[in-house]
């Protein structure tokens, strides 16, 4: 009987890991259509739509935008020089009021709340803000992202502090998958410092972490996001350094 029980709790134990590495397979495979251009610059594939998130001397591009989400109107965000690169005729800009109010090309108006859906995708608009500097004012309206795509959830932060409504975005509801992949600015100076990121990731909880907001040459280097990485350690967040592009 003992043998028995013990035959039905390792198997037990071996579906429950199976499901555990499948779930993290799917969200390790996400990673692979992540790309990071620099800075708070990314381009990521969600099959055949690809989204450019605040660009910034991103050299050439040979994919074009559908969408490019733009988290605030300052310059190492809001680059039209780096998104006549990558547009078409048919991208679409989405961003805060004061980013619109300067594009003369197809956009769209979001405000922290709004939740558009794309085709494939669903955008969330959250707030970023600073809590003790101010760069960037909560009343300025600047955003960062949730991006859906079948179950994964990527939460781009813009430049923000550690934040309460980040304890809400850790938080899964029902019929919501949590955030699966967070990518959080680390520099300090304008944003988190790698420190902060680290107690955000704590409370964001996702599987997967990638830090931003270096270099660039505006502010932040690699060693902030190494300082980041090592913060999290056996805390079961994998944080991915990833390589420009």
């Amino acid at each position: 009987m003992k043998k028995i029980l013990l035959m039905i709790f390792m198997a037990l134990v071996f579906l429950a890991n199976g499901s555990l590495c499948g779930e993290k397979a799917q969200e390790r495979k996400m990673l692979e259509n992540i790309h990071w251009l620099g800075h708070d610059g990314f381009r990521i594939n969600f099959g055949k739509t690809v989204v450019y998130l605040d660009p910034y001397k991103i050299g050439n591009q040979t994919e074009k935008a559908d969408y490019i989400l733009i988290t605030h109107e300052h310059r190492d965000h809001f680059s039209p020089e780096d998104i006549a690169k990558i547009a078409k005729k048919e991208t679409v800009l989405l961003s805060c009021k004061a980013v619109t109010d300067l594009y003369s090309g197809e956009k769209k108006i979001l405000t922290a709340g709004d939740i558009l859906k794309l085709g494939g995708i669903s955008v969330e608009a959250v707030p970023a803000y600073n809590t003790n500097k101010k760069f960037h004012t909560k009343e300025s309206g600047k955003l960062g992202y949730i991006i859906s795509f079948e179950g994964t959830r990527i939460y781009h932060a813009g430049d923000t502090d550690f934040i309460p409504e980040m304890k809400e975005m850790g938080t899964v509801r029902k019929g919501q998958s949590p955030i699966n992949i967070a990518l959080l600015p680390v520099s300090g100076v304008y944003v988190m410092t790698a420190n902060e990121a680290v107690e955000a990731a704590k409370v964001l909880k996702p599987v997967f972490a990638l830090p931003m907001h270096y270099g660039a040459g505006v502010v932040g280097t690699l060693e902030d996001a190494k300082k980041f990485k090592e913060g999290l350690k056996g805390t079961g967040i994998e944080v991915i350094i990833k390589e420009k592009e």
